[in-house]
């Protein structure tokens, strides 16, 4: 009696823990919307985004990876592939003083290109509305990147979700093999490449892509991927330019 008395004010407890973390105007919105809502609202990488001014919680990814294998140097060049909101172009800006904001250290640049319109950002210069599969999108690159090369190519593409998770992800891996393809023309000898994937059974692909163009190469899944997600990067380092 005491145990069911105890485990019945654990459940009320936690039941009404939970409630406090629930907004109250999610009426009319659908089971999986609300669902995402609540994610979001909960997620510490979500809130420390909003807090350090980034326009998305990805921007928590490319930190942790460049914190570890530190390619992102003051005066790199660098394309953004897939740059839509902005937050990796965001994280670059700053790494490779970009936006010239330390007089002591050297400028660098960032290009990002996405189909949507991406918001401006000091710093770096967009290609909104362009594929970055496109001939001409990579050679209007090459025409605004010093000396026609880049250091660094990141890449956070994704296709938009189909409900079919085995075509997704082979659509997600020809955009992966697209980007090697814009590496063979564009990235400097010694440069650096960073491509999310979604795991299955076509990721090695790119892996046997990858393998003999660069000298190192890892696969990565930060802290802030979701566990849940299947979500993984490439990380290339110590590009081979034949």
């Amino acid at each position: 009696m005491y145990c069911l008395s105890v485990l019945r004010k654990s459940c009320l407890h936690t039941s009404a823990r939970t409630l406090k973390k629930i907004p109250q105007n999610l009426k009319g919105k659908s089971a999986s919307d609300q669902r995402w809502i609540v994610r979001q609202l909960n997620d510490p990488f979500v809130k420390a985004a909003h807090g350090q001014n980034y326009r998305c919680r990805s921007a928590f990814k490319l930190l942790e990876i460049d914190d570890k294998y530190k390619f992102l140097k003051p005066g790199c060049s660098v394309i953004d592939c897939g740059a839509a909101p902005g937050a990796w172009s965001q994280v670059a800006v700053q790494r490779i003083n970009s936006a010239g904001t330390n007089a002591e250290l050297p400028i660098g640049f960032v290009v990002g290109v996405d189909l949507l319109r991406i918001a401006p950002l000091d710093g770096a210069h967009f290609l909104s509305f362009c594929d970055v599969t496109d001939q001409a999108t990579q050679t209007q690159l090459q025409e605004l990147l010093p000396k026609a090369q880049a250091d660094v190519i990141l890449s956070d593409m994704a296709p938009n979700a189909s409900g079919f998770r085995e075509l997704d992800h082979e659509i997600l891996v020809t955009m992966c093999l697209s980007v090697v393809d814009l590496a063979d023309s564009v990235l400097r000898p010694g440069g650096s490449l960073v491509c999310k994937y979604w795991d299955g059974g076509q990721a090695h692909q790119v892996q046997s892509r990858l393998a003999p163009a660069f000298r190192d190469v890892r696969i990565v899944k930060p802290k802030a991927s979701r566990k849940e997600s299947a979500e993984l990067y490439f990380v290339a380092r110590f590009f081979k330019k034949t």
